[in-house]
C-alpha cells in the first residue's frame, strides 16, 4: 500500500490523501486550499492524481477544505462513488452551493477590473452543474456499518465529534493474505463539550493518519471563554456598539448561538439583537435541527421542546444582500455573526469595512486563521488592512476566543490516539502548520514512544507492517505538475 498527500501537508487546508494498492486507488477527502490569494492556482487537480483511475472517494466531513475540490475531481474524469455519512452529505451540499455563489461574485468583480485593463475574462473553478454531478455521486453511509469498496478494501465510518456528520475512517485493506488497518482521523472535535458527541474510541490500527491543527497547544477552557464572551457583550451594551463575529457557517455559528442562548436563559446577559448574516449558516442550522438525534441528548431535548428557539427570540436571520447591507444603519448594541470564518470572503468583509475603524466596535475571532488570511492579520495586530481594494484603519477591539474551536487541542488529540498506541502504529501527521505538527510529534514520542512522521506535499509513503519505507517524489510532482 502507498499513501500520497495531495494537500494539507505542513498546512491546514486542502486535505486530499490517495491510498493505492494492487488494482485499487482510493481518495480520502478532496478539499480546497484556502486563506491565500494563490489558492485558485493550487486548487487544480494534479495530473499525477489521475482522477480517471480513482475507484472511490471517502469523505470525512463536509467542510470546504475537505470537499471543495470534488467538482474539479469529476471534471478531471473521476466517475466513481463518493461515500460519506448522511450528515456530511447534507453539509457538503450547502458548502459547495455556497462556494459556487462566492466564486461567481468574485469572478464577476475581477472580470470588471480585467475588462477595464483590456484582459480576457476568468472562469470560476466550477459551477452549479458541476456541484449537481457531485451530489449525484454521493452514497450515504451509516456510522459503524462497514462498507465493502471492493474485494480488497473495506471502510468503516466512526464519530469524529468535529461537526455534524464528521467521521474518522477505518480503512482495512487485504492483499496477498496480509491485512493492514489505516485510520484517518479527519478533523477531530474536542472531548466533553456541548452539542457534538465525543470522538469515538478506536482500539487498534497499523497506520494512523492524524490531523494536527492545534497540535502545539490546548484551547482555553470553555468556562473562561464564555466569561470573556459575556464581558465583551456587556461592554458593547454599555457603549451601544456592535460585536462582529466572523464565523465558520458550519459548526461554529451553531455553537455560538447555543452559548448565547444559554447566557440569555440563565440571566448572565440581557437578550440583545443577534443577526445571523449568513444564508449558509442559516441552512446549516436547519440541518442541525433536522439531525438533532445525532447531537448530545441535552441539545436534542432543547431543540425538540422549543426552548432553544425561545431563548433565541431576538435572533434575526438575514437571507438577502439587502438585509445584510441594512445592518449598516442598525445601531448597537447588537451581535452580527457572518461568514467567512477567516475573513477571506463573504458578508463579514462588508461589516469589517464599515466598522473596523470604530474604537467602540468589537471583533471576536472564534476559529483557526490560516497564514495570509485577513483574520490572521487582525489577530497579529495589523494597524491597517486591505478590504476590496480599500485601506481600512483598525481601531476596533480584536479578541480571540479559542475555547470555541471545533478542533481538538493537543491533549484531546493525544487522548484520541492513546487507545491505539498499544499496537505501536505508524503515525503520520497532516492538516497542521509545521510548528503544530512538530510539537505534536514530540508529545507523541514522549508519551507513547512513537516517532510520528510529517510528510511534505506530494510525498509518497509506502505502508507495510514489517518495515517502514519512505520515498520522495521528483520536484515536479511536489509542485503539483
Amino acid at each position: 500500500m502507498k499513501l500520497t498527500l495531495f494537500g494539507a501537508a505542513n498546512e491546514v487546508t486542502g486535505s486530499c490523501n490517495l491510498i493505492e494498492g494492487p488494482g485499487t486507488r482510493i481518495l480520502i477527502d478532496c478539499g480546497m486550499f484556502q486563506g491565500s490569494g494563490k489558492s485558485d492556482a493550487r486548487n487544480r487537480i494534479p495530473a499525477r492524481l489521475d482522477a480517471r483511475t480513482i475507484d472511490a472517494v471517502l469523505l470525512t466531513h463536509g467542510h470546504l477544505d475537505h470537499c471543495g475540490r470534488l467538482p474539479l475531481l469529476l471534471k478531471s474524469g473521476f466517475k466513481g462513488p463518493i461515500y460519506a455519512t448522511e450528515g456530511s452529505v447534507e453539509i457538503a451540499k450547502i458548502i459547495l452551493a455556497d462556494a459556487v455563489g462566492i466564486q461567481q461574485a468574485d469572478i464577476s468583480r475581477e472580470n470588471r477590473k480585467r475588462a477595464r485593463a483590456g484582459l480576457s475574462n476568468l472562469k470560476p473553478l466550477f459551477n452549479e452543474k458541476d456541484v449537481r454531478r457531485v451530489i449525484d455521486s454521493f452514497r450515504p453511509v451509516l456510522y459503524n456499518r462497514p462498507v465493502k469498496l471492493n474485494d480488497f478494501v473495506t471502510a468503516n465510518f466512526v464519530e469524529a465529534g468535529h461537526i455534524l456528520g464528521s467521521s474518522c475512517i477505518e480503512l482495512t485493506t487485504t492483499f496477498g493474505g496480509r491485512q493492514l488497518k489505516t485510520v484517518f482521523s479527519g478533523d477531530l472535535g474536542q472531548f466533553d463539550i456541548p452539542i457534538m458527541l465525543n470522538p469515538e474510541r478506536i482500539d487498534s490500527a497499523d497506520v494512523v493518519v492524524m490531523e494536527s491543527t492545534y497540535g502545539d497547544r490546548d484551547h482555553r477552557c470553555l468556562q473562561d471563554t464564555l466569561i470573556e464572551l459575556k464581558n465583551i457583550v456587556v461592554d458593547a451594551i454599555q457603549n451601544s456598539s456592535k460585536v462582529l463575529i466572523p464565523s465558520f457557517a458550519i459548526g461554529r455559528s451553531q455553537v455560538i448561538l447555543y452559548h448565547l442562548a444559554e447566557l440569555f436563559r440563565i440571566g448572565a446577559l440581557p437578550p440583545i439583537p443577534i443577526y445571523l448574516d449568513s444564508p449558509m449558516a442559516s441552512a446549516a442550522s436547519r440541518t442541525y435541527i433536522n439531525y438533532a438525534n445525532a447531537l448530545r441528548p441535552e441539545v436534542s431535548e432543547l431543540i425538540d421542546s422549543g426552548q432553544l428557539r425561545k431563548d433565541l427570540a431576538t435572533l434575526v436571520i438575514c437571507e438577502t444582500g439587502e438585509q445584510s447591507q441594512a445592518l449598516n444603519a442598525v445601531s448597537g448594541p447588537c451581535i452580527i455573526i457572518a461568514g467567512a470564518g477567516m475573513c477571506n470572503a463573504g458578508r463579514i468583509l462588508h461589516h469589517l469595512k464599515h466598522n473596523l475603524w470604530k474604537e467602540e466596535c468589537h471583533v471576536v475571532i472564534v476559529g483557526y486563521q490560516a497564514k495570509t488570511s485577513l483574520g490572521r492579520e487582525l489577530l497579529d495586530g495589523a494597524p491597517t488592512v486591505k478590504i476590496a481594494g480599500d485601506t481600512i484603519c483598525v481601531k476596533a477591539k480584536v479578541s480571540a476566543l479559542g475555547g470555541l474551536s471545533a478542533h481538538a487541542g493537543q491533549s484531546d488529540l493525544l487522548r484520541w490516539l492513546e487507545p491505539m498506541t498499544h499496537c505501536m502504529p505508524r503515525v503520520i501527521l497532516n492538516h497542521g502548520e509545521s510548528h503544530s505538527s512538530r510539537m505534536l510529534s514530540q508529545q507523541i514520542e514522549t508519551r507513547f514512544g512513537i516517532e510520528a512522521e510529517i510528510p511534505r506535499l506530494a510525498d509518497t509513503l509506502v505502508l507495510q507492517k514489517e518495515k517502514r519505507c519512505y520515498t520522495f517524489p521528483v520536484s515536479a510532482a511536489a509542485s503539483g505538475e
